[in-house]
């Protein structure tokens, strides 16, 4: 691949291609798997734990095995390598997006689904006019940030190595893997402008639109004084012709919502399973279902890693995997402290947060590759201990979770009960504690989770890290896959995966599912 300046433009449309098209693919999914997590208790008990190993498992873990199935899915076409790159990119992009979603649906305010009830809305009509669009606003700035992290992963996604099976395809992240390998910074530089350019152009023409149409879906009472904008929404409004065409699917999108089908009625009461004593029944044979089905994937994966393995390999990978984790659980904390005030301060003004948006979206976009060669040469040249500084590399890009969904939060505070605290003259460490905490806690349980999960994905890069033939490594899990990825070594892959899984499963089960609980019970909206 040349580094051509003259095809930046182009490869910069290729990438924007791939990256919408993985977006389209991750609210597809975001509506399906977060509302029935959402809607089933016994659905949720899978699709949850899943879903925290899918957003916590590295890029790389899912190339090593996608790469070679789209190659041969289609053989001899560059399609094989769009489709692997394009499902890399949703896999940094759907997790984040869903996680929105289930945590807005499970904290509607009661009073609105009462009054849902109240007019015999179905479950589709529930969904569609109440449930969809109390979501919006939390699910557009949750969009803004998973467009912007798979920016953060693109050079993984376009510039795929696993073994002997080398792609690249053209597009800014294999432009920066060029780079990079070539030590060419004035490429680097290249790169970035041009992901700049192109990240300005995607926020002003389709995310600030957005963002102005999901205030409308803001649950308060009185109106704030300060309205969002957007020119080119402004153009479309005058424009008569272009409203008319643009009408279209908003007019069948409320078609869809006012559809009643019945056939997809409640869930079945208690009685109609046949009493209290057949409800037990079904949720014993659930549980040893479930049981059965994790028994049967720790042996598949205990018989494949064992006929290369060891006993002292699983506590190698145990270790390594505590020694991330302990890195991510300090990071997150030290991003919150730093990230949290600033991120109200921007939400609560919505003249800033305008202009911040697009700055907010390049940072949280901005390739942690590019910092590589930084990081190596200064590790290197003052002899520094890769295990602190390369840490920081972890949560370059992964801290906008917590921004971006803060943001959000404080975005769709009531404005009522603002004037409320301002007429009570409630300031100081009493308005942070008992008003706009609680306020915005559900949204940061939401950015931390997924910063946490974005964390764990994001160390297979940065603990082991290179700059040309100089190579930097931090002791931990990510480093172990990259470099078993790399070597294509594929029992030691399998194993890196599932011990790290199984320690992000049990650190979400006790701790961030009972903050989710307490943001559902005690900090919703009545």
């Amino acid at each position: 691949m040349a580094l051509d300046y003259w095809q930046l433009p182009y490869y910069g449309l290729r990438t924007t291609m791939r990256m919408f098209a993985a977006l389209a693919a991750s609210l597809v999914f975001t509506l399906t798997y977060a509302t029935l997590a959402a809607k089933s208790k016994r659905a949720e008990q899978i699709l949850i734990p899943l879903l925290d190993v899918l957003q916590s498992v590295p890029i790389l873990g899912f190339l090593s095995f996608t790469v070679t199935f789209f190659l041969g899915l289609f053989p001899g076409s560059t399609l094989g390598a769009e489709c692997a790159a394009i499902f890399a990119i949703f896999t940094s992009q759907a997790w984040n997006m869903a996680f929105s979603f289930y945590q807005s649906l499970r904290t509607v305010p009661k009073d609105l689904e009462e009054v849902a009830t109240g007019f015999g809305l179905s479950p589709w009509q529930r969904f569609w006019q109440l449930e969809a669009p109390f979501a919006m606003p939390g699910l557009v700035y949750n969009t803004m940030m998973s467009m912007s992290g798979g920016w953060f992963f693109v050079v993984a996604s376009e510039a795929i190595s696993v073994g002997d099976t080398t792609v690249k395809l053209p597009g800014i992240g294999s432009w920066l893997a060029v780079a990079i390998d070539h030590k060419d910074i004035s490429a680097v530089i290249g790169a970035v402008g041009a992901m700049l350019v192109i990240i300005l152009l995607y926020d002003q023409i389709l995310f600030r639109p957005l963002v102005v149409f999901s205030q409308k879906f803001r649950v308060e009472l009185s109106m704030s004084k300060f309205q969002e904008q957007s020119w080119v929404r402004d153009i479309f409004v005058r424009a008569t012709g272009l409203r008319r065409v643009m009408s279209i699917p908003g007019k069948i999108i409320k078609a869809i919502g006012l559809l009643r089908l019945d056939w997809m009625g409640e869930q079945p009461s208690r009685a109609a399973w046949g009493g209290r004593k057949a409800a037990v029944a079904a949720d014993i044979v659930w549980y040893v279902a479930l049981a059965a089905l994790v028994a049967w994937s720790f042996w598949q994966i205990g018989g494949f890693v064992s006929t290369a393995l060891s006993w002292a390999d699983l506590a190698e990978t145990a270790t390594l995997t505590i020694i991330t984790m302990m890195r991510v659980v300090a990071l997150i904390a030290l991003a919150t402290l730093f990230w949290v005030p600033i991120s109200v301060w921007i939400g609560l003004r919505p003249a800033l947060a305008e202009k911040a948006q697009p700055l907010a979206q390049f940072m949280a976009a901005f390739p942690a590759n590019v910092v590589f060669p930084v990081a190596v040469i200064g590790i290197l040249k003052w002899s520094l201990t890769p295990d602190i500084w390369l840490s920081f590399l972890i949560v370059f890009g992964t801290q906008w979770y917590i921004v971006f969904n803060v943001i959000a939060g404080a975005s769709a505070f009531p404005n009522d009960l603002k004037e409320a605290s301002e007429n009570l003259g409630v300031k100081g460490w009493i308005w942070w504690k008992s008003v706009i905490l609680p306020g915005i806690f559900p949204y940061y349980v939401t950015g931390a989770l997924t910063a946490s999960g974005g964390s764990w994905n994001a160390a297979i890069v940065a603990e082991y890290v290179k700059w040309g033939d100089d190579k930097v490594e931090a002791h931990g899990i990510g480093a172990y896959i990259a470099k078993a990825t790399a070597a294509g070594d594929y029992p030691r892959i399998v194993l890196g995966v599932a011990v790290m899984s199984i320690f992000v499963i049990a650190f979400n089960r006790l701790f961030w599912r009972p903050l989710f609980g307490f943001a559902e019970r005690r900090l919703r909206l009545m």
